[in-house]
């Protein structure tokens, strides 16, 4: 495993590893004005929501590392105090990417990667009219972590009006993870298309599982089960009754009396398709 002292490495080479491993990461296009009314709009991916009461909102215009210069969007963002936090999705990603071009101040970004400006309703910047959803905020806070190049700016957000496209939403009024189709920054040059990767997972907050350490140890030494399959196993709240495997047999006579490595693999094979709990009446057979 390579080890890494932050301090023995360049910053711009810390950058990368960083970029590359925490991913991937929602990105913030983020509309601003300065103080003589001009736009700008640029993306960062070092963004995140983290509350809903009140609804908060944070991202980092970082010093540049090349040369720790700022950004446009943070001068603007302290001296307005007001931004607009637009979503992208897949239908504007390449605009997106344009706008991110190191244009001199005073340049409308809107303008140079084809976006429409739509007023908001309580601060002076701009909405992305194509993004489909867009935050209007009110700058809380900034934190400074540094002064050197790399260092974050954490611009804090605090929404005061957001507006969803009547397109992104199902049936019951909620955002269909499908419809919106985001897209977020990984490493490099890379990107991800969310939809394409979904995949659900219970939450175990409702139940009390098990646990791994729980699970006999055949099966949790086992050389064909997985992390993630003892994770799955470990997530029930008991093991199926006597009676139910019992059951279980009868209906499936296949499984019988097969061999430990052979079990893994058919309990492994439910498991890929969420069924947990034949997952385990396999691997309690006799």
């Amino acid at each position: 495993m390579l080890s890494i002292d932050p301090k023995e490495i360049s910053t711009g080479k810390l950058h990368g590893y960083l970029l590359g491993a925490i991913a991937p990461r929602p990105i913030a296009f983020a509309s601003t004005i300065d103080a003589e009314g001009n736009p700008n709009l640029s993306p960062y991916s070092f963004f995140n929501v983290f509350g809903s009461n009140p609804p908060t909102l944070i991202f980092s215009p970082a010093r540049r590392v090349r040369d720790n210069t700022i950004k446009h969007t943070l001068e603007n963002a302290l001296e307005t105090k007001e931004v607009v936090i637009n979503v992208v999705n897949y239908d504007i990603v390449q605009q997106m990417s344009l706008s991110s071009t190191e244009y001199a101040k005073g340049v409308n970004e809107f303008e140079k990667a084809g976006f429409t400006m739509l007023k908001s309703d309580k601060i002076k910047p701009f909405r992305v009219a194509e993004s489909p959803v867009q935050f209007e905020c009110k700058v809380k806070d900034v934190i400074f972590t540094g002064d050197e190049g790399g260092a974050g700016n954490l611009i804090v957000c605090e929404v005061v009006k957001m507006h969803i496209s009547d397109a992104v939403l199902d049936e019951n009024g909620a955002i269909d993870q499908h419809k919106i189709d985001l897209v977020a920054r990984a490493g490099g040059s890379y990107y991800t298309r969310a939809r394409d990767g979904f995949f659900e997972i219970d939450k175990p907050i409702a139940t009390l599982g098990i646990g791994v350490d729980q699970i006999p140890a055949e099966i949790r030494n086992s050389t064909i089960l997985t992390g993630n399959n003892l994770g799955m196993l470990g997530n029930v709240e008991q093991l199926p009754l006597d009676e139910t495997v019992d059951n279980f047999a009868k209906e499936h006579p296949q499984f019988i009396g097969l061999e430990t490595t052979k079990k893994h693999t058919f309990a492994q094979d439910f498991l890929s398709n969420n069924d947990v709990e034949s997952a385990w009446k396999v691997l309690l057979l006799k």
